[in-house]
């Protein structure tokens, strides 16, 4: 039996590179590929985010002399986390994990795509200077309540279900169908309070799975 006809469920990205044997590999990150795969059939419209960047991304440590990842410069006018080179436009690590049963996506929404800015939300840029489309593509089919999972928690999930409550959508963070990169200890835990907190209701997927009924 499927959700109502206003859910949507957004997997953010389920890609190659964050996953353990990826570029910038999100512990556990594989484990919620099932979830994703359970979950689909319970909802008409399910859509994923897909980081696509190109190789001079200003995101990467490898293009700022001398940095390395984990550092924070500053990228036109913001604070940016530098990254291992991941999910560069065409790889084989910025496709969806095998693993994902893709039958079950109806629309991708790729980001990260312009140099100059990284994009952890699935919804815009982070300055909010762009829209990816997802927000208005949601709103055209109805869609009132979304349902966030995917990788990484304390990163692109977060901000993503910040944008969906920001645009007014009812949102829910499946948490234990998430995975953080918890760059520093607590980072994790931290985002999903500050979701909580912001208003996204913090749920697990039995919640729609039922297997409490199996």
């Amino acid at each position: 039996m499927s959700q109502a006809q206003d859910s949507a469920l957004i997997l953010v990205d389920l890609q190659n590179d964050f996953c353990p044997l990826g570029a910038l590999p999100v512990a556990e990150g594989d484990k919620v590929i099932p979830i994703a795969n359970a979950l689909m059939p319970y909802f008409s419209t399910v859509v994923a985010t897909q980081d696509w960047h190109p190789a001079d991304h200003g995101s990467f440590a490898a293009n700022h002399p001398w940095r390395k990842p984990g550092q924070v410069i500053a990228l036109n006018g913001l604070d940016q986390v530098l990254w291992p080179i991941h999910c560069v436009q065409g790889s084989f690590g910025a496709e969806f994990d095998p693993g994902l049963d893709q039958a079950g996506i109806h629309k991708v929404f790729v980001k990260g795509t312009d140099p100059g800015i990284d994009s952890y939300s699935g919804f815009f840029d982070n300055g909010h200077r762009k829209a990816t489309g997802l927000g208005d593509w949601l709103k055209d089919r109805g869609i009132k309540r979304v349902y966030v999972m995917g990788l990484a928690t304390d990163y692109c999930v977060k901000f993503t279900a910040l944008d969906a409550l920001e645009l007014g959508f009812e949102t829910y963070l499946i948490e234990d169908a998430s995975r953080g990169v918890n760059l520093e200890e607590g980072d994790v835990a931290k985002a999903v309070a500050d979701m909580s907190t912001a208003g996204v209701q913090v749920i697990q997927s039995d919640a729609i799975l039922n297997v409490a009924e199996a």
